[in-house]
């Protein structure tokens, strides 16, 4: 079966455009191209040849597509890495959810305290903490986007029941650094959100605010007011799958995936899950930003003190640290130790647990190696100033052999090589909201509904489903079920009859038999 060509799969429109390459490399491929007809035109119009040798053609056209496809391999390989470390983090999830749901035993001993009020602790404590792992997925996609703190509408109803305060006093010297790092960060971002063109960005209050849900699709709040989202819209249509058009406008009218998250209130106003930059003209249209430039410098214009103030907040913002990931590990992990002291854990069930632990940590630090480590600016700015000598030099070289074909060779060879490398700034960070990222916020609602699946299970007797008349555990060989098989006092191969002895020797005939009638059934040949 062929795979569907991306081109010609769904709608095209203006933010798919975006996705794609052309727009950051139009001005400059129309630059060459410019270039191309000036030489075209002035060779065949005048008796002026702008012609050089093109002797250097060949060696310096290869050399610069080794070094594109290396620039280009490495910035995959970065992309491909991104995903195998997610990948890591949700099997390191589902397993640490699995020890922490199955092998931690509900039997304690607290004094007055009934067995049912015990096994409900128990549980409570076990969700709790699975709860836990799931926030670990969400901090480390706002860590890696560059968005720091907990006062998120994905996060925050996660961990705000951690403890803030080093000591019972409740003093600002005492605040954690969780919560320290993060209420600094809201701070300095305080007055940042007055001018947020987001319209579901929750105002400032002085006192508790109740968080306003993340509809991250057009629809509406729960006092009917009008709700828009653009921004949003098509990473969670991506996190949904496939949608066929009957069923996609309803479906974004009601998508909601913070409205399973519990309902707390917050002392700061929690931001949505996902805050995409806005867009603007620019991104469309990126030459307009060196006119910009051009501009300001021509007219010697200063920037403002409300510009410069922007600045110095940005500057702050980025010294602050919040490693939410990492606070969150040390809870898991300190759960992991009380566990392990009170003599409720296996060795080998501990020691999974401290690896499983020890992974999400490991991948972290992987994944934040993969987005504060880009390739050296030196490296990046000799290729594409050695890619534009080349493409400067190309038409008066190719003029000879292709004359008036010189316009659309520099053209296609432009869009080529401009095109490649453009594609391996565009992956190099794979953490952000572009189309062409990984889509973390579908890794984290997968993760989410995974979790929520183990803590479904209810781990009930083996005894109580082995033994049923649903079972068939001999089949082909026998094809009675477990109960008809257990009411007998002894076991008997059926229907042979050169069976053996009653017992484990027909057991064994009848496992034989099953291998051979499987072995013969499921082969063609």
């Amino acid at each position: 079966m062929v795979a569907h060509n991306p081109l010609f799969h769904g709608t095209w429109t203006v933010k798919r455009f975006n996705a794609t390459v052309i727009n950051d490399i139009w001005p400059e491929v129309l630059f060459f191209t410019l270039i191309a007809t000036m030489v075209s035109t002035v060779s065949k119009l005048t008796p002026h040849q702008l012609v050089i040798p093109s002797t250097l053609l060949t060696v310096l056209g290869t050399v610069l597509g080794l070094v594109i496809s290396f620039r280009t391999t490495s910035a995959y390989e970065r992309y491909q890495e991104g995903r195998k470390l997610w990948t890591n983090i949700a099997v390191a999830s589902r397993n640490l959810a699995t020890f922490f749901w199955i092998h931690t035993p509900a039997k304690r001993v607290i004094p007055d305290t009934s067995e049912e009020e015990i096994k409900l602790r128990v549980i409570m404590e076990k969700k709790t903490m699975i709860n836990l792992i799931q926030a670990f997925s969400v901090s480390v996609k706002h860590f890696l986007r560059s968005e720091p703190g907990v006062y998120y509408q994905d996060l925050y109803p996660l961990i705000c029941f951690l403890p803030r305060y080093a000591n019972e006093g409740a003093s600002s010297d005492d605040k954690l650094p969780l919560w320290s790092s993060s209420d600094d960060y809201e701070e300095v971002h305080k007055n940042r959100t007055k001018a947020n063109s987001n319209p579901r960005s929750a105002a400032d209050t002085p006192n508790h605010h109740h968080p306003q849900r993340t509809e991250s699709l057009p629809t509406h709040s729960r006092n009917d007011s009008p709700v828009e989202d653009s921004k949003s819209e098509i990473s969670w249509l991506r996190s949904l799958g496939r949608i066929s058009n009957g069923q996609s406008r309803s479906r974004r009218n009601t998508f909601d995936p913070e409205k399973v998250l519990p309902e707390v209130d917050s002392h700061h106003p929690l931001k949505p899950a996902r805050n995409p930059p806005p867009s603007s003209i620019y991104d469309y249209i990126p030459l307009l930003r060196f006119f910009v430039w051009c501009g300001r410098v021509l007219m010697n214009k200063r920037l403002t003190e409300h510009e410069m103030q922007e600045r110095l907040k940005r500057k702050k913002l980025d010294q602050i640290e919040s490693n939410v990931p990492m606070e969150i590990c040390l809870v898991l992990s300190g759960y992991t130790a009380s566990l392990m002291q009170a003599g409720l854990l296996q060795p080998a069930v501990s020691s999974a647990m401290v690896a499983n632990i020890s992974s999400l940590q490991d991948t972290m630090s992987n994944l934040e190696r993969i987005r504060n480590t880009p390739l050296p600016f030196a490296y990046q700015a000799h290729l594409r100033m050695s890619l534009w000598l080349y493409l400067l030099f190309l038409p008066f070289q190719i003029y000879n052999p292709f004359g008036w074909w010189t316009i659309p060779g520099t053209t296609f060879a432009s869009f080529l090589l401009l095109g490649f490398l453009e594609i391996g700034q565009e992956i190099e960070n794979p953490f952000n909201y572009d189309l062409n990222d990984l889509d973390l916020d579908h890794f984290c609602l997968a993760l989410q509904r995974e979790l929520h699946e183990i803590t479904a299970y209810t781990n009930p007797d083996v005894f109580s489903f082995v033994f049923s008349a649903w079972n068939h555990p001999f089949a082909p060989a026998d094809r009675r079920n477990a109960a008809e098989i257990i009411s007998h006092e002894d076991y008997t191969v059926p229907h042979d009859k050169t069976a053996p002895n009653p017992g484990m020797e027909s057991v064994r005939r009848t496992l034989v038999k099953s291998w051979r009638e499987v072995d013969s059934t499921t082969r063609h040949t």
